[in-house]
């Protein structure tokens, strides 16, 4: 079982901020020489707290996410940025994703993912209630990448996951891998391999949660107004799959 992150790499130069995503992340240099998307403190702190577990999650059942860490976000970088820059990256712990240097998965490019990549990460998304990994011929946005010298799916972003206003139907309609839905769920043996999966990532849940920054658990900077967040609705949600309902795509 991978083990959780450490939040052990510091940010020491911003380069500049995305202009792709929800979140427009920004693109940082960190003390281990690798280049990060940063989302701190003006990507919202339910949006950093999604990352965290459903990253960890997906480490856990073997879905091929990119590198991620916790890191730390010097006050004195703050000196460098704009007021506005200064206020949207925040300081402290932020969530950082190593950025990849390989293209986007195109709609052509999906038979060459393998079978078992692709039902893995329809039923995790399917879990976690993300609605972001759209595809189909006419384009879309699917947070996935392909390193075709390597054969291997790299996958990114979970922000918008544990949507409360998720659709079914507008997911298995539009998902990347909705192709695979048979293969999952229609298939008894497949649906058991699966669920032994979700029980076996669902192990690291405390260790997930508590590993949270506490900061993250607070809207302002002052720590005084506490964000909506209850750990114990999210795991009822991931205990989903242990009913039919899940299985039957309800």
């Amino acid at each position: 079982m991978p083990s959780l992150p450490h939040h052990e790499v510091e940010i020491i130069e911003v380069l500049r901020r995305s202009e792709h995503g929800m979140t427009l992340p920004f693109i940082c240099r960190g003390n281990d020489g690798e280049i990060y998307f940063v989302k701190g403190s003006g990507a919202g702190r339910q949006s950093q707290i999604n990352e965290w577990i459903s990253g960890n999650l997906a480490l856990a059942m073997g879905i091929p996410v990119a590198p991620f860490s916790l890191v730390d976000v010097p006050e004195e970088l703050a000196e460098v940025l704009s007021a506005e820059d200064a206020l949207e990256l925040g300081r402290g712990s932020a969530f950082g994703s190593v950025e990849q240097r390989i293209t986007e998965l195109a709609f052509s490019q999906i038979p060459d993912v393998p079978p078992e990549i692709r039902g893995s990460l329809l039923v995790f998304d399917w879990w976690i209630s993300n609605v972001d990994r759209q595809l189909t011929r006419n384009g879309g946005n699917a947070n996935l990448f392909w390193d075709a010298e390597e054969q291997r799916l790299v996958v990114i972003d979970h922000n918008q996951a544990f949507d409360p206003d998720f659709d079914p139907d507008h997911f298995f309609r539009y998902h990347a891998f909705k192709d695979s839905v048979p293969d999952v769920f229609d298939d008894l043996i497949e649906r058991q391999h699966y669920t032994d999966r979700m029980e076996q990532a669902l192990r690291e849940w405390d260790g997930i949660i508590q590993a949270i920054p506490e900061e993250w658990f607070y809207i302002d900077p002052e720590m005084t107004l506490k964000l909506d967040f209850d750990p114990d609705s999210f795991l009822k949600h991931l205990q989903r799959f242990r009913s039919d309902n899940f299985w039957n795509r309800k």
